[in-house]
């Protein structure tokens, strides 16, 4: 298995990604974009309304995610721990381990032993993060909207240096996230104390595709400071 299964995912999955937007994928069609009638802001409100609101996102403290990857013919098993901005993912496959963690200041990658710092130049990104990565999004970063067609639906589009987002104009949900780093397709929500959360996504990047399927998602329980050490 390759070392950078989860690193990718977790820069890519849900958030807004670290890197900046490098290219498109070339087998993405979309119509030409035309401006929006809503601004920026009113996309990202509409998102976070169409998650539960905005007021019940920032009430989440800390949520353990059991997943099940699907990459390379191989079945891998996840689960995430956060609480404000640390976090603990820890892949099983075969009897093997993978731990990615983040204590709020620094973190590592461990496979199999085999410990690498995370990069000095992610930190500042990591320290902003949340228990919902969905609250990474600033209206502030964006200049305007516009709309484009993809596969026959309508979708609200944001654009930055830090990538390229899809929302569906029917719902206010994110669909579709597309970045240097990777592109990410959230294929279905699922819902969890009046929240939504993605429950199937597809990723790809560096020359991988993975599909992430959420079995499990607990809110404000399950989670201490002592997880992070």
């Amino acid at each position: 298995m390759k070392k950078m299964i989860i690193p990718f995912f977790c820069a890519v999955l849900f958030s807004v990604p670290a890197a900046a937007q490098k290219k498109e994928a070339a087998t993405v069609k979309t119509t030409e974009a035309v401006p929006s009638k809503l601004t920026p802001k009113e996309v990202v409100d509409n998102y976070f309304k169409a998650l539960g609101g905005k007021d019940k996102l920032e009430a989440v403290k800390s949520t353990v995610t059991d997943n099940t990857l699907s990459v390379q013919g191989m079945e891998i098993t996840m689960t995430t721990k956060k609480l404000g901005n640390k976090f603990k993912s820890v892949q099983s496959l075969m009897g093997q381990q993978m731990v990615q963690l983040f204590d709020g200041e620094k973190g590592y990658f461990d496979q199999m032993g085999k410990k690498t710092e995370i990069p000095a130049d992610k930190l500042a990104d990591l320290k902003k993060g949340k228990p919902v990565d969905a609250l990474a999004f600033d209206a502030a970063n964006f200049k305007s909207a516009t709309v484009e067609k993809l596969d026959g639906k309508d979708y609200n589009v944001l654009s930055s240096d830090k990538g390229k987002f899809y929302f569906d104009a029917a719902t206010g949900l994110l669909y579709k996230t597309m970045a240097g780093e990777g592109n990410v397709t959230v294929k279905s929500y699922m819902t969890v104390d009046g929240l939504q959360f993605p429950s199937e996504v597809d990723a790809e990047g560096g020359g991988q595709k993975v599909n992430i399927k959420t079995t499990k998602i607990v809110i404000n329980s399950g989670v201490t400071d002592a997880d992070f050490k």
